[in-house]
C-alpha cells in the first residue's frame, strides 16, 4: 500500500520558520521525483519545490526561492521542506507528490494545512 503522510503544519507568526516531513512508503521512494504542492484558500494547486535524482537536483518556485529548503533522505524514505521567512501568502495546504521517473504514476499524501497569520 502506497502512503505519503504530511506532518508539520501548523500557525505560525510572518517571518517564523515551520519544517514540514513527508514520510512515505510502498513505493521505491529513491526512483521517483518528490515534490512540494500547495493549495492557497480559493485557489488552485501551485507546485512549490521538487527534488530530483538524488538529493543534488532541487527547484523552486519564484516566490520561495531563498525562503525554502527542500531535501530527501533515502534511509528514511522521507522528504521535508524546511520553510523560513514566512509570508501571509504561503498561507495553503501543503501536499506531498511522488512521481514515477515514467510519470505514470503519481502519488498524493492528504495534505497539511500551514497558516501565516499575525
Amino acid at each position: 500500500e502506497v502512503q505519503l503522510v504530511e506532518s508539520g503544519g501548523g500557525l505560525v507568526q510572518p517571518g517564523g520558520t515551520l519544517k514540514l516531513q513527508c514520510a512515505t512508503s510502498g513505493f521505491s521512494f529513491s526512483k521517483y521525483a518528490m515534490s512540494w504542492v500547495r493549495q492557497a484558500p480559493g485557489k488552485g494547486l501551485e507546485w512549490v519545490s521538487g527534488v530530483y535524482d538524488g538529493a543534488d537536483s532541487t527547484k523552486y518556485t519564484d516566490s520561495v526561492k531563498g525562503r525554502f529548503i527542500i531535501s530527501r533522505e533515502s534511509n528514511t524514505n522521507t522528504v521535508s521542506l524546511q520553510m523560513n521567512n514566512l509570508k501571509f501568502e504561503d498561507t495553503a495546504v501543503y501536499y506531498c507528490n511522488g512521481r514515477s521517473p515514467t510519470k505514470l504514476y503519481d502519488y498524493w499524501g492528504q495534505g497539511t494545512q500551514v497558516t501565516v497569520s499575525s
